[in-house]
């Protein structure tokens, strides 16, 4: 027997829609779930139990007077605290802004609410987003639940632990340099970067605006346990909003994709990606098998310019984020987002108006050689990080945590940098490996547009590992 909590937001729809189950008693075996799981790895920063029940209570008087019901009717959906939600404060993880009431949702979470999605809770995450690990002064850290000596990822690091464990079905999060995919592979769950525009990007509390760098390549996205439900998720919160300038009238999810093509998988055998552990080559291999025996023709190739497509980044990202929030240190004190602002600090080249157009320049160019390679490889699988796991560091040594961090991610960088899509898909290593155990995964890469590619060679994995079970927290 399964609880309500276990169930993909696909099951628990077609549950709701079939009156074999209410909206309110998902939510309530949802709310017991967090209430014995969240404690122990302290993923959710708040708990939104009246206003969910109240939520679910509408939907189902609704139904019982014979309305349809919405697209995500009865699924339970957390968003993270640097997303805009009425009743819950955009606090970012800061003492500073603990208090910070919007008074309209983003356009995401509108639309999720609209949709019959129940808002069940906060996603923790780094301080400003600014760490490859979750936690931050104000909330603390979020543990990873196969391991606290693992770290969660970041910074969706809270969504997609609330999502491994079953506090939610779909967790919204958002990812800049692998924020919604990173936290993914750490807990064995899927996390979807979109093609920039998909999804509005839009907060009324950043009355400032954001950088350029956020502008160019910041997107909201899923977390997940099946490849349906980030679909789902996915044509819910997308569509044009006039607040984003970059949003497209255009859905690249209803465009039709040729049923197989070229896969390239990069395992660094030029020694491109330096020192891969051999399980992640393993499991990026077996990727390809599986694409193999469903008819893709897949080749050991690495892409083109990867080490320019890093330094680009860093040129426009690392640049630009330590130049504008440097100053601000002393206003934001803590620990984990001051060690990854001193980093970029340390990395970054100074910022003049003619390095930055230069980088621009440079950008165009490295997207156009990425887009001509992928004329013959629609698809790439890359390694999302290059060692298993990284261990958490003591609060002390914040500094070569971060470092340690950036070097092992560098293929997570890519996708922002050209405004592709990517999926971080979770696989084993090897056919012989149990469910219970964490599983490693591959980063899907796809050319701009083609979010659909991503979707379909993700369901391909997916139909030889199984779906992804809701696992319980370990010490």
């Amino acid at each position: 027997m399964t609880h309500p909590w276990q169930w993909s937001a696909t099951t628990a729809l077609a549950q709701t829609r079939s009156n074999k189950v209410s909206c309110r008693e998902i939510a309530v075996a949802t709310l017991e779930r967090i209430a014995a799981v969240n404690p122990s790895v302290n993923a959710l920063t708040r708990v939104l139990g009246d206003e969910a029940l109240f939520a679910a209570d509408r939907a189902d008087a609704a139904q019982q007077r014979g309305e349809p019901g919405g697209p995500m009717h009865g699924v339970t959906v957390t968003t993270k605290i640097n997303t805009d939600q009425v009743g819950a404060p955009t606090d970012d993880g800061l003492l500073r802004f603990a208090s910070r009431m919007p008074t309209e949702d983003s356009p995401a979470v509108a639309r999720l609410r609209a949709a019959g999605a129940l808002l069940i809770g906060r996603s923790n995450s780094p301080a400003m987003g600014l760490a490859q690990n979750t936690g931050n002064d104000l909330h603390g850290l979020t543990l990873n639940p196969w391991g606290r000596a693992t770290v969660a990822g970041g910074s969706s690091g809270g969504a997609a632990v609330a999502v491994a464990t079953g506090m939610c079905a779909i967790a919204q999060g958002n990812d800049l340099a692998g924020s919604l995919r990173w936290p993914a592979f750490c807990n064995g769950v899927l996390g979807f970067r979109p093609s920039p525009g998909l999804i509005p990007y839009y907060n009324a509390t950043y009355r400032g605006g954001m950088v350029f760098c956020e502008q160019l390549m910041t997107v909201h996205g899923p977390i997940a346990r099946t490849v349906d439900d980030l679909a789902l998720a996915l044509k819910v919160m997308s569509g044009p909003d006039w607040r984003d300038p970059v949003t497209v009238p255009l859905n690249p999810l209803d465009m039709a994709m040729p049923a197989r093509c070229r896969v390239a998988i990069s395992v660094g055998t030029s020694g491109l990606w330096g020192a891969i552990d051999p399980a992640v080559v393993r499991a990026l291999r077996r990727a390809g098998r599986m694409l193999q025996a469903a008819g893709y023709d897949v080749d050991e190739v690495d892409p083109p310019l990867v080490s320019e497509t890093l330094q680009c980044f860093d040129d426009i990202v690392t640049a630009e984020m330590a130049d504008t929030l440097g100053p601000l240190l002393p206003k934001f004190p803590d620990g984990m987002m001051n060690a990854s602002v001193r980093f970029m600090q340390e990395r970054a080249m100074p910022v003049t108006l003619g390095s930055y157009m230069a980088a621009l320049r440079q950008r165009d160019h490295l997207v156009r050689q990425w887009q001509h390679f992928m004329q013959t490889y629609p698809v790439i699988l890359l390694p999302p990080c290059l060692s298993v796991s990284m261990p958490v560091r003591p609060a002390e040594t914040a500094d070569l945590n971060v470092r340690e961090l950036y070097q092992q991610l560098p293929a997570l960088r890519i996708a922002p940098l050209l405004g592709f899509p990517a999926l971080a898909m979770p696989l084993h290593a090897d056919d012989k490996c149990s469910p219970q155990e964490r599983p490693l995964g591959v980063d899907i890469l796809a050319g701009r547009w083609q979010d659909a590619r991503c979707l379909q060679v993700a369901k391909v994995i997916e139909q030889h590992e199984g779906e992804r079970p809701v696992i319980t927290p370990r010490g």
